[in-house]
């Protein structure tokens, strides 16, 4: 990847985070007053998941700045793991609005009563999802294009956002035909989607923070790329991981003990400008095995001066 693709990927990430917040703000004030307007427990619900996007977008804005810091001394492989940090705070924010919904809507479910002014909020969320769907369109451009978790995971919290207001006006329609309680329990019905969503966004986090290894066909194009060089004789080792925007590659490479070391690495240099082109921004280490010709591999398989090419193990 280029610098001028690398700096436009920034310019996204902080472009997003900042609309997202500002988006926040926007949908916070006009559900405030419809809610202060209707009293309809939907609306509250509504509110309150905006208010819990305000405080993870809030989040999401720094962690994605700090998240873009290049490596320095005291953290090698830069600093990438706050996005993964950003989206189990944000797992904690939404987690505690479920509960608090859930709490509210069953007393509300409980104890029924009748709803003001309903025109006025079904305007005001019309225009809250209008707004919504267009925050979550730019953010999933973003995503595909960086691949983000943090604004995969400030994404999820808008498409449950989108979710909730499209009850939301069900319940207030519903509540206009004389079905009070159908506001609490589609507003119950939000928490319970909102606190399924944190803990989807929890499960992702830990398996960044965790190092899971990347996706399979990742490793199998990397183990094509490794393997294209014709002298190369094996390929074992292979760990990958994800930080924040960067692709974390290492791998052994079997080469011939006869060959000079500047022949040696300037195979892997080749493979490592292959691979860069594949993944841009990833961090390579490719460790240099010598080996005997025609002798048993660490690998499965053979040394390919013999008939065969090595295999690999990740």
């Amino acid at each position: 990847m280029s610098g001028e693709q690398l700096q436009e990927n920034a310019r996204l990430l902080k472009l997003v985070t900042a609309a997202s917040v500002a988006t926040a703000l926007i949908l916070i004030t006009v559900k405030l007053v419809a809610w202060h307007l209707t009293g309809a427990a939907s609306l509250l619900a509504s509110l309150v998941d905006s208010l819990m996007d305000l405080a993870a977008s809030a989040i999401n804005l720094l962690a994605v700045r700090y998240s873009l810091k290049g490596a320095d001394r005291d953290h090698r492989f830069g600093h990438g793991k706050a996005e993964s940090l950003a989206g189990l705070a944000q797992a904690s924010f939404i987690a505690g609005s479920a509960v608090f919904l859930a709490i509210y809507t069953v007393n509300r479910l409980l104890n029924p009563r009748d709803l003001d002014n309903l025109d006025a909020g079904l305007g005001v969320m019309i225009f809250a999802l209008a707004l919504t769907i267009a925050l979550v369109i730019f953010q999933r451009r973003v995503v595909r294009r960086t691949g983000s978790v943090a604004i995969k995971a400030d994404s999820l919290h808008y498409v449950t956002d989108i979710l909730a207001s499209l009850v939301t006006i069900a319940a207030l329609l519903l509540a206009q035909q004389g079905w009070l309680r159908a506001d609490p329990l589609l507003a119950l019905g939000i928490a319970l989607y909102i606190l399924y969503s944190a803990g989807k966004i929890v499960h992702e986090a830990i398996q960044h923070l965790m190092d899971r290894e990347l996706a399979e066909e990742i490793k199998s194009r990397i183990r094509e790329i490794a393997l294209s060089e014709e002298r190369v004789l094996g390929f074992h080792d292979l760990r990958t991981r994800q930080s924040g925007q960067t692709k974390i590659i290492q791998f052994h490479l079997d080469l011939a003990a006869h060959l000079p070391l500047f022949e040696a690495h300037a195979i892997c240099r080749r493979i490592q400008r292959r691979l860069e082109a594949t993944f841009p921004g990833a961090d390579i280490t490719i460790h240099q095995d010598p080996a005997n010709l025609c002798t048993p591999w660490q690998t499965t398989g053979h040394n390919p001066s013999c008939g065969h090419r090595s295999g690999s193990h990740g």
